[in-house]
């Protein structure tokens, strides 16, 4: 097996999420041998900005390199099929931020593949990778909630609150026909089914966009950037701004989530509420070191954080003692030295706790199933084929 000093890994992207990829990388100790950007020149420049030995021209050249074991797509989401059945076939493992592909067609395939060549596959769902839901994903299972009916919550940012705000998100052709639901509700989604065991069996959604033109400014705007151009375009939106979903589970639990990307003050709120006959827990991202334990007939709990505290699950995603906080970035070395187990190890284990592209199919199967509800204004049924 070998040490993950010697694996050598290549990002594609270095905006906000490729640049958070790479951070976790370096701090678990992967070599990153270099970055693919959308031209030689911003490559070199980025490259140059975080310290990095190289740039690659293509991706042809970046797969050509004998030093790169492993590949992570952090590109515009209408690049992820394409690159990663590239890198696929050129033997590498592979992390893919979500969506895994633009179609539920698309990312089949890519479980296809990845099953076929045994190589290590991921989707970046890092929520799963804060250690209080590690240590919730343990306590469920072993039965400390009891059995599960009613899984509640919702997934609020405001970055999208104004017309005047951009992003390349927004246009279906780069972002995927489901915009809300698929770039922040898929986290929600993924997260409380790793946390239950439950796969989501059918949906009621109601899809609305508030916004139906927004003013897209003529030159690039960075995610989360608060710049307003001065310069804009009117362009028709036809991707939605929020989501009210029912949920029903296989076995029988319910579930209900609330998606927004324009709820003033939430800046990135994802929080559930688990109901089982005997417990319930409670956790919100905005306070991601703080979990809620209710109880019928004695006082709730309050579990702060600490690697002396938390199950083993738990203890083991923590990167920090208790009462240093530890927040998003932290989660994804987390994930990765789970994903880089793996990979020193040559092939997927069993049953990994990061979300594999079979992860990345479900999401893309509910939101199938989740577009269809909202056209027909009935329950519509996940099918996963």
């Amino acid at each position: 097996m070998q040490r993950r000093s010697d694996i050598g890994t290549a990002v594609i992207g270095s905006g906000f999420i490729g640049t958070v990829h790479i951070e976790a990388l370096r701090r678990i100790g992967v070599r990153v041998t270099g970055l693919l950007e959308a031209s030689p020149e911003l490559g070199a420049r980025r490259a140059d900005d975080l310290g990095l030995p190289r740039a690659y021209a293509s991706l042809g050249e970046l797969l050509v390199d004998d030093a790169v074991q492993a590949v992570h797509v952090t590109s515009p989401n209408e690049l992820h099929y394409p690159q990663v059945k590239e890198i696929l076939a050129a033997g590498r493992h592979v992390v893919c931020e979500k969506p895994l592909a633009l179609t539920s067609a698309e990312s089949r395939e890519l479980v296809d593949l990845a099953g076929r060549s045994g190589l290590v596959n991921a989707v970046n769902f890092n929520i799963r990778w804060y250690p209080l839901n590690q240590h919730v994903a343990t306590m469920v299972r072993a039965g400390e909630l009891g059995d599960v009916r009613l899984v509640t919550g919702r997934y609020f940012q405001d970055w999208l609150l104004f017309d005047t705000d951009w992003n390349w998100r927004l246009e279906a052709d780069q972002g995927g026909t489901l915009r809300a639901v698929g770039d922040i509700g898929s986290h929600w989604l993924d997260l409380t089914s790793f946390l239950t065991g439950l796969r989501v069996e059918a949906v009621m959604a109601d899809l609305t966009t508030f916004i139906p033109v927004r003013r897209r400014p003529a030159g690039p705007v960075l995610t989360f950037s608060a710049e307003r151009a001065a310069e804009t375009v009117p362009v028709e939106i036809r991707t939605e701004d929020t989501a009210s979903i029912l949920l029903r589970y296989e076995g029988g639990a319910r579930g209900s989530v609330d998606i927004s990307q324009l709820s003033p003050g939430r800046k990135n709120s994802l929080s559930y509420q688990i109901d089982g006959s005997s417990s319930a827990v409670a956790w919100d991202s905005e306070q991601p070191d703080s979990l809620w334990i209710g109880h019928r007939d004695r006082p709730n709990e309050q579990l702060l954080r600490s690697p002396a505290l938390m199950n083993a699950d738990g203890a083991a995603a923590a990167r920090l003692p208790g009462g240093h906080v530890e927040g998003f970035a932290d989660t994804f070395g987390a994930a990765f030295t789970a994903v880089y187990a793996d990979v020193a190890a040559g092939r997927p284990s069993d049953r990994p706790r990061y979300a594999t592209f079979a992860a990345g199919h479900e999401e893309m199967a509910i939101g199938d199933a989740v577009l269809e509800s909202s056209r027909t204004g009935t329950w519509a049924r996940v099918n996963r084929d």
